[in-house]
């Protein structure tokens, strides 16, 4: 199998996803955030705001279409890059800002990652442009409508039905 077949298959599963509704863009959202988000642990109490961090730019899109969908503005949104000291930092900002829409100046500080000797990096490139970490501020209500939706997806039935692709 080569790369047309990998091609071809990506084209056919990626059309039969088609269109999401907001219900499932929510269901995708909370999954995603379940995922890779800030949860709560007993050691850190949540509470005060989502906060959802991938270098991905399609689930950073994700995940801002899904708080959109929840009710949160721009306003309530904020950005933080971060990225190892060697990268292209202010390339990589004004990438990530081209991506979700927003002025370079609209980032809070980058947090520069400090070289690590015993650490073999294999993301070194100067086209590297680490991850993105963005907050919604205030959003306590929000983080627990998150928790119940993936409580919902974990405690719903299972209809075992394969997927038609």
């Amino acid at each position: 199998m080569g790369d047309e077949t990998r091609d071809r298959t990506l084209a056919r599963v990626s059309a039969w996803v088609g269109d999401l509704s907001d219900r499932e863009v929510i269901l995708l959202g909370s999954v995603a955030y379940w995922c890779v988000g800030a949860g709560e642990k007993p050691w850190r109490r949540q509470g005060r705001n989502l906060q959802f961090t991938n270098g991905d730019p399609q689930l950073i899109l994700l995940f801002l279409r899904y708080v959109a969908l929840l009710g949160v503005t721009p306003g309530q949104l904020r950005y933080r890059m971060s990225i190892h000291e060697s990268a292209d930092v202010v390339g990589a900002m004004a990438w990530w800002a081209e991506i979700v829409g927003i002025d370079v100046g609209d980032f809070q500080r980058p947090t520069l990652n400090r070289h690590n000797p015993a650490t073999v990096r294999k993301n070194v490139a100067i086209s590297h442009r680490g991850r993105l970490t963005v907050s919604v501020v205030e959003s306590a209500r929000l983080y627990w409508e998150a928790e119940g939706v993936r409580e919902g997806i974990a405690l719903s039935e299972d209809q075992r039905q394969p997927a038609i692709m």
